[in-house]
């Protein structure tokens, strides 16, 4: 056994079980033509939590103006939680 996967699997063993939860949580993800931006709303615990929440999220970008929402629910973990496009 290499040492990188040795090290993987005593950061596995000893990480906090919600924490290893949060890497596969659900996260709406809504991506904006005007700005052009992309947001990540969440963790949730289930995509139906996420479904259930994603309308007020666009409420309030439809309240900043924004324009072109398009969202989707995604698994995983976001790196950035807003990604803005210059």
């Amino acid at each position: 056994m290499n040492f990188r996967r040795f090290l993987l699997i005593i950061q596995l063993f000893f990480q906090p079980k919600n924490i290893i939860k949060r890497k596969f949580s659900w996260w709406v993800k809504i991506v904006t033509g005007q700005p052009q931006c992309t947001y990540y709303f969440g963790p949730f615990d289930s995509q139906s939590e996420a479904i259930e929440s994603q309308s007020g999220y666009k409420e309030d970008l439809v309240a900043e103006q924004a324009r072109e929402i398009k969202i989707e629910i995604v698994q995983g973990r976001p790196k950035l939680l807003t990604i803005a496009e210059e």
